[in-house]
């Protein structure tokens, strides 16, 4: 069953490299949606994809990169939107 969320991660998440890992992690699982920057210093990503692809797609939302630090991820359920790639912003 396709899954859509959106996730704020908080903490050491710009200019790490954050963005570019959790790309390379959506792609790797065909997880479809996108990561952006927020002008409040977090991360936000909208992700697509099937239940199981989905939680293992999250467990790199909590990993980080290697020299992020993340102090915290919130999540709710949306509408599943249809994205048709994963887009970094």
């Amino acid at each position: 069953m396709m899954i859509s969320r959106v996730y704020i991660i908080k903490g050491i998440v710009q200019g790490v490299g954050f963005r570019s890992f959790i790309y390379n992690r959506a792609k790797a699982l065909g997880i479809k949606g996108y990561v952006e920057n927020l002008d409040d210093g977090s991360v936000k990503v909208v992700a697509e994809g099937e239940g199981p692809d989905l939680l293992a797609f999250e467990t790199y939302l909590y990993e980080g990169s290697a020299f992020s630090r993340v102090d915290s991820v919130e999540f709710e359920e949306i509408p599943v939107q249809g994205y048709k790639d994963f887009e970094v912003f």
